[in-house]
């Protein structure tokens, strides 16, 4: 019950402390900017707190349970694996907290104060903060609305908590289902349905498109496919869940296909159909703001919002839902309001990574996107298999392909799929950044025996002078 009322005043008000709101926060705090934070629940955000990071964390667990009995086939002999999953969130759950800590004594180290509750706009220059035993009003000279997105999920599908969840429930489980349906073919439920695999569920995944990670390459999905299949996932493409009911230990899903009508019966379901942003019950309208239809607040590159003083940031302002792509609007958005001349979100290569198995990672422009944009896009490609570090990590299947224009030699993307490419892809984003050419790629030395040189000998093969490979098709020997 709210009993009392408190007045403050601010030059910053950010709403939301995710990785772009508190990056946001620390940086405005920088430039000399007091600012407040607002946050309901813990400082990180969905990416810290039921996102990113807990789900590597499940990641990163199940791929080393899924390989230790694997280890006969190097001479390793490992008898009585067991998974205890409860512990394993315990371990899960130190990492977040540390890292959520982390965040909130840096934010309190630069002077940012944090108020926990739920805020909302009452006016231009004014907001209220709900937070249970009082209501703070702030007067605020600059806003950034960075409240992120939460898991959407049709009527039929709605998380009980129990048998039918979204990827916060799933991430929570404390004991490995026998039987999950995976609803959607997304990243997000493909990440997770490996690590249940991977961790002896039978799992079912049904999308309604006619492939799994639609938008993506078919040549970059045929691993990841590959592998789902040795691990046993059943995948159902155009396929969609049209009824609903409880089983007697769980969920009954029926599910409509070209081929008829199916019934799959489960312990859980996890529904992972895609996201939504959270704007509403923030009083945008107090500041004449309207939401588009899918929820999203439009901005201009320096994330200024049509409201006067109002920036918009991460998952709600809309494009790719992705943590470091809200980080840097943070950083723009604080460079705005300090007055920094040129602040703009002018991002040539923005990254986006999927931790299937193997992982795959994509940046700037695809062969297709490349040519459709007027250029004549060579491209270099580049096995795992011929690499020897990939073999010595038992992991060759995969490649690295690298896109620039044949003219000038300048990079303009990359797409890979194999072993660590959510690091590799790094080089080639500053590559890209820095308008390097394949020359200046492959002319970089390349520490050996690592990974990372099958980015330069891609960009080799794409100026015709590859060495570890043999034509377009051919492979030599490994290197030794």
């Amino acid at each position: 019950m709210v009993v009392g009322e408190l007045l403050e005043g601010t030059d910053v008000l950010v709403v939301g402390g995710g990785p772009g709101g508190y990056v946001a926060a620390i940086r405005a705090a920088e430039l000399g900017r007091d600012v407040t934070l607002v946050e309901a629940q813990a400082v990180g955000g969905v990416c810290l707190n039921v996102g990113c990071i807990p789900s590597k964390a499940l990641i990163t667990a199940a791929d080393w349970a899924f390989r230790i009995p694997r280890l006969e086939a190097v001479g390793i002999h490992v008898e009585g694996v067991r998974v205890d999953l409860a512990a394993l969130q315990r371990w899960k759950a130190s990492v977040v907290t540390r890292l959520t800590g982390g965040v909130e004594q840096l934010l309190r180290a630069h002077g940012v104060k944090i108020v926990r509750g739920r805020a909302a706009f009452t006016g231009p220059g004014e907001a209220k903060v709900e937070t249970g035993s009082q209501v703070v009003r702030i007067a605020w000279r600059d806003a950034v609305v960075a409240t992120g997105s939460r898991p959407a999920a049709p009527a039929l599908l709605a998380p009980d908590g129990e048998r039918v969840l979204d990827s916060t429930g799933a991430l929570a489980l404390e004991r490995v289902p026998e039987r999950m349906v995976v609803v959607g073919g997304g990243y997000i439920g493909l990440e997770l349905g490996t690590v249940f695999a991977k961790l002896g569920s039978r799992v079912t995944v049904v999308e309604a498109l006619d492939g799994i990670l639609p938008g993506l390459s078919r040549e970059l999905v045929r691993p990841v496919a590959a592998r789902l299949a040795a691990l046993g996932v059943t995948v159902r493409t155009q396929a969609r869940v049209v009824a609903r009911e409880a089983g007697a230990d769980g969920v009954v899903l029926t599910v409509e296909t070209a081929a008829g009508t199916e019934r799959l019966e489960a312990d859980v379901a996890l529904v992972a159909v895609g996201r939504r942003p959270n704007t509403e019950e923030l009083g945008l309208e107090h500041v004449g703001l309207r939401p588009d239809a899918g929820g999203y607040l439009s901005v201009d590159p320096a994330r200024r919002t049509a409201a006067p003083h109002v920036y918009a940031i991460g998952d709600v302002a809309g494009g790719p839902l992705l943590a470091h792509k809200a980080s840097m609007e943070g950083r723009v958005a604080a460079e705005a309001i300090a007055g920094r001349p040129g602040a703009a979100y002018d991002v040539r290569a923005l990254p986006a990574v999927i931790f299937t198995d193997p992982e795959i990672a994509t940046v700037g422009l695809s062969e297709a996107e490349a040519r459709a944009a007027g250029y004549d896009p060579v491209v270099g490609r580049f096995p795992f298999a011929a690499n020897g570090r990939a073999l010595t990590l038992e992991a060759g299947e995969g490649f690295v392909k690298v896109v620039a224009d044949r003219t000038s030699g300048v990079v303009l993307g990359a797409e890979m799929v194999g072993p660590e490419v959510s690091s590799l892809v790094a080089e080639v984003a500053l590559a890209i950044e820095g308008a390097l050419t394949l020359e200046d790629v492959a002319a970089t030395v390349h520490a050996h025996p690592t990974l990372p040189e099958t980015v330069a000998e891609a960009a080799e093969v794409a100026l015709g002078l590859p060495i570890h490979v043999l034509g377009p098709t051919r492979r030599a020997p490994e290197r030794p």
